[in-house]
């Protein structure tokens, strides 16, 4: 895919919009009588929009990116390929969802249009697409195929529409900025419940020898018009780019960011319309610390999607049928991006006949069986529990997000859990989950477990999040207990878990 992330600059917001910002609860001011204290209460109570929030809970979604570079063989097309040469004569979009559901993504992205400009549904406004194609006489649309079979199957499902478009005479245009907007509303229009529009910032040349200008907020407006739960991702508002394609994420992860790197500052309310929004130190490995935030201007919710490829491409290419990503180095990508509070973009790219590669179903099943015989048994839901803030402990092993251990302490401060098993029990992945509806909060913490008459750490970890999963060398004891070092305001745990991982999963 290549992401390449535009600056481009974005229209200005009307004043009312500015005044509307101060009710938000994914975006807070920062006054510069704020002290320190006043900062850390402001970022503790920064939450996620509705969107976002779902969007976090999915963990697991699908980039499937198919095309015209499928039948040329490219990586990306330079729009003058002829559109006959997409024939996938054996196309089963309910294979490519089944697949997908099977091994636990809860939602797909179609790459309804790459930067060749070749459309996977009919647009009325242009010749480039499945309409001028053989297959099903050119009355095909997969757009429609693939939105269908996840409606079936019960998984979300969005769109993948390129920026970048090489094809079409309007690119470096004002007119081009009409044309995409009509293609967008086509999208909006005919499929149903759009669950996430995803963006990148590719900006080329096209025919003209121009590059474009984009009217970024003309498209966010027209999305939160025609689809509004939908989440607009990642060259968008409500997702940010992690910073690689490598499916790691970083080790401390903070959805809330410090939201002055905007150009103009102005955000509208509950959408961060503007393009210039986005935090531009995107590899930084520090992006929303104490340090971070002390002279930020304003902070927001921005939470971190994570791409990559089940194999070395981005589209299917037959020579890397021997490269596909194993089921072990999936799960380790899966440890280092949803276990680091992040949301992993998974890639599987169907093949010139419209099917998954057994190759690619073979890894995907492998991954799916290793997750389910790690978390199938939590280790600490017979456990004695007992709380220095709180003994009312139920909700740390209930299953939801939704819950969290009450701790009823004001302010920061060490909090405390105590674990007694029935018996020594053998472990090596710690889970932590944080309420978001309540924000995320902790800084620091530390698992420990009693040898002897010694307490000795087993893992130690920074920022926890939607989740947080540690991997350790194993370790066998009866009495665990979990430390919260340092927190801005009293957390709210969500869920704990102890789990042994099945030999063959591969190592930390």
């Amino acid at each position: 895919m290549m992401f390449i992330l535009s600056c481009a600059a974005a229209l200005a917001l009307p004043e009312k919009g500015i005044a509307q910002i101060f009710t938000d609860k994914n975006y807070v001011k920062i006054s510069p009588e704020d002290k320190e204290a006043d900062i850390i209460k402001k970022a503790a109570n920064v939450t996620p929009s509705p969107r976002q929030l779902r969007w976090q809970q999915l963990e697991l979604t699908a980039f499937i990116h198919f095309g015209i570079n499928t039948f040329t063989n490219k990586e990306w097309g330079d729009g003058t390929e002829d559109p006959k040469i997409f024939n996938p004569q054996e196309l089963d979009a309910r294979q490519w969802v089944k697949v997908c559901k099977d091994a636990g993504f809860k939602q797909i992205i179609l790459t309804a249009k790459h930067h060749d400009g070749f459309c996977l549904w009919p647009s009325k406004f242009t010749e480039h697409s499945v309409k001028n194609s053989p297959w099903k006489e050119g009355k095909g649309d997969v757009v429609r195929e693939v939105a269908e079979a996840c409606k079936e199957f019960g998984i979300g499902f969005g769109i993948y529409l390129s920026p970048w478009d090489r094809n079409s005479p309007y690119f470096g245009s004002m007119q081009y900025n009409d044309y995409f907007i009509n293609q967008l509303t086509e999208l909006l229009t005919q499929y149903g419940q759009i669950d996430e529009v995803w963006f990148d910032g590719a900006n080329g040349e096209g025919p003209t020898g121009k590059k474009q200008v984009y009217e970024y907020n003309r498209w966010y407006n027209l999305i939160r018009k025609l689809q509004p739960s939908a989440t607009i991702a990642v060259s968008g508002p409500d997702v940010r780019w992690i910073g690689t394609e490598t499916g790691y994420g970083r080790e401390t992860e903070w959805s809330i960011v410090p939201g002055d790197q905007m150009i103009p500052e102005a955000v509208a309310a509950n959408s961060q319309k503007n393009v210039d929004f986005a935090p531009r130190d995107l590899m930084s490995d520090d992006l929303g610390s104490r340090i971070k935030i002390a002279k930020a201007k304003s902070l927001v919710w921005y939470p971190a999607e994570i791409d990559v490829s089940i194999r070395p491409g981005w589209f299917h290419h037959p020579a890397e049928d021997t490269k596909v990503k194993t089921p072990e180095k999936l799960l380790d990508i899966y440890y280092s991006s949803v276990g680091r509070n992040g949301v992993l973009l998974l890639n599987i790219p169907p093949d010139k006949r419209g099917l998954i590669s057994d190759s690619d179903v073979s890894s995907l099943i492998g991954f799916r069986k290793y997750l389910d015989e790690t978390f199938e048994n939590n280790l600490l839901k017979s456990a004695k529990v007992n709380g220095n803030a709180s003994k009312k402990t139920a909700s740390l092993f209930d299953g939801k997000d939704s819950s969290y251990w009450k701790t009823g302490k004001k302010g920061e401060g060490h909090l405390l859990l105590n674990f007694e098993l029935d018996k020594a029990q053998k472990f090596d992945v710690l889970l932590l989950q944080e309420n978001l509806q309540i924000g995320q909060r902790v800084e620091q913490f530390v698992l420990e477990y009693k040898e002897g008459t010694s307490w000795k750490k087993a893992t130690e970890g920074t920022t926890i999040g939607y989740k947080r999963l540690l991997r350790f060398p194993a370790v066998t004891a009866r009495e665990l207990r979990l430390k919260i070092i340092s927190s801005r305001l009293q957390p709210a745990i969500a869920e704990v878990g102890l789990y042994l991982r099945p030999e063959g999963s591969g190592v930390q």
